[in-house]
């Protein structure tokens, strides 16, 4: 590495944020680029491990070492080839990863661990802005078509691999735009959806077509789709919400996460929506669920004016250290507190909803929980059954309640059916292990709808291997 004594030298450092205060007034991304010298300093920081451990920890395998010294030594164009080489969209995954490369980053055994979500960042943005980043268009056609079915990060990714590889493709998107899940899913001031059209441009650009609305299973048919491609991806996400099946469920005020956050991204871009508005002003909110679907829900109701906002989730609180249950390298499931959090919200854990409470008119007005006691498993330590507080039960006022409690598998009804794709016992796309194929010839699958729920990163990385198992079905 350029500076083998860097990690003792420098500490770990984020670039500064807007204040709280001025960054609800907008749905801008809010984190400043770092200065040349900062990122220079957390770049410094690899320590050039014998066994580079992020490396094993990304679900990409990205060539983290390498890249890291590269921008130490500002050579961005290295950089960015070593970077592009393993992940085709680090200007999504250095935005809203979680970063498990960091998780396992052999410095953060006793130290923060290296900034590397925040590097990849950097490396892509500074690419662009040197003109580095420009459209690859394949060196031959092999006259070969395939259809992926969904433009979020699964399916583009697909895509991406599968022009290079010289084949025609066409995404087929039934929202108005590109992007799936980083388009409609995450809010503007985690990804700035022009970042999510910059991409999508450089992929047209590529030779790539995007049919947007469009419906399959609807406007195009699975018979039409079979007859017209050599090859066909099903990358749908896992999309269908877990729900909370809990008395007067039908209380007005009670959504799902993704309907709310669907909404609020459509009315940022001033795209139209056909369905009830929902509008968290001078409302007390309630997001059920703790992970980042929840914190994006918060995030959206203080930017839209929630007069108190409010987080419970069903598991216990989270330790602020990893334990025995997540030794290193392991991925840590510790405390996070989200930028979200920190722009205002109540949070409480170990809490289980028994019932909403509604007037007359059939409006929601609060929540009836309680608190929750688990037990942990002697062998694994892990939670696994839990029992209710005596004397515990508590009501929480609320006007509009966000349910973010995750995905339980693809939607099966449409294409799925019509194409009798078989599922696993999960409700998930079931195919040959590793093989990314269904039980029909010709049709794959890949990202959540295989997998069910997962992170984006995850997603990109069944997406390159699908493609990679079309290109020699179709050779």
């Amino acid at each position: 590495m350029g500076k083998t004594d860097g990690f003792l030298l420098y500490k770990r450092e984020l670039p500064t944020k807007d204040a709280v205060a001025d960054r609800v007034q907008h749905y801008k991304e809010f984190q400043h680029l770092p200065s040349s010298e900062l990122l220079n300093k957390q770049a410094a920081r690899c320590m050039n491990c014998g066994i580079p451990f992020c490396m094993s920890g990304c679900p990409l395998g990205n060539v983290i070492p390498e890249f890291n010294d590269a921008v130490y030594k500002e050579e961005w164009k290295k950089a960015y080839d070593i970077l592009s080489t393993t992940n085709p969209f680090p200007e999504f995954t250095g935005r809203i990863c979680p970063a498990p490369c960091e998780g396992s980053c052999v410095l953060g055994i006793n130290e923060l661990p290296v900034t590397i979500e925040e590097v990849e960042k950097n490396i892509i943005e500074i690419a662009y802005q040197k003109g580095y980043v420009k459209p690859r268009l394949p060196l031959k056609r092999t006259g070969k078509k395939v259809a992926v079915i969904g433009s979020g990060p699964s399916g583009l990714a697909a895509a991406e691999k599968l022009n290079q590889l010289g084949h025609s493709v066409s995404v087929f998107e039934r929202e108005s735009e590109v992007g799936g899940l980083l388009r409609f899913g995450i809010p503007d001031f985690k990804l700035d959806k022009s970042v999510v059209k910059r991409r999508a441009d450089l992929m047209k650009a590529e030779g790539i077509e995007f049919k947007t609305n469009t419906l399959v299973g609807k406007d195009y048919s699975a018979e039409q789709l079979k007859r017209e491609f050599h090859a066909i991806v099903l990358a749908m996400g896992s999309t269908v919400p877990r729900n909370l099946p809990i008395p007067n469920r039908d209380a007005k005020g009670v959504y799902f996460a993704m309907e709310y956050l669907r909404q609020n991204n459509k009315k940022v871009s001033n795209i139209a929506f056909t369905e009830d508005n929902i509008d968290a002003k001078g409302k007390k909110v309630l997001v059920i669920g703790g992970g980042d679907t929840g914190s994006d829900c918060i995030g959206t109701a203080n930017r839209q004016g929630a007069t108190e906002v409010h987080q419970i989730e069903i598991m216990p609180t989270p330790p602020s250290q990893r334990d025995e249950t997540m030794p290193w390298p392991m991925y840590p499931m510790i405390l996070k507190t989200t930028t979200s959090h920190e722009e205002g919200c109540t949070r409480k854990w170990a809490i289980n909803a028994k019932e909403f409470i509604k007037d007359e008119a059939g409006n929601l007005k609060g929540l009836k929980a309680v608190e929750i006691e688990w037990s942990k498993d002697p062998v694994t330590k892990r939670y696994t059954t839990f029992a209710e507080k005596p004397g515990t039960e508590f009501t929480i006022e609320c006007d509009l309640a966000f349910l973010a409690m995750g995905f339980l598998h693809v939607e099966q009804k449409g294409i799925v059916e019509d194409l009798e794709i078989n599922l696993d016992p999960r409700g998930n796309l079931i195919g040959k292990e590793g093989e990314y194929t269904t039980n029909q010839e010709k049709v794959f699958s890949c990202g959540d709808a295989r997998r069910g729920q997962s992170l984006v990163v995850w997603a990109i990385s069944e997406g390159l291997q699908c493609a990679e198992k079309v290109d020699a079905f179709l050779s």
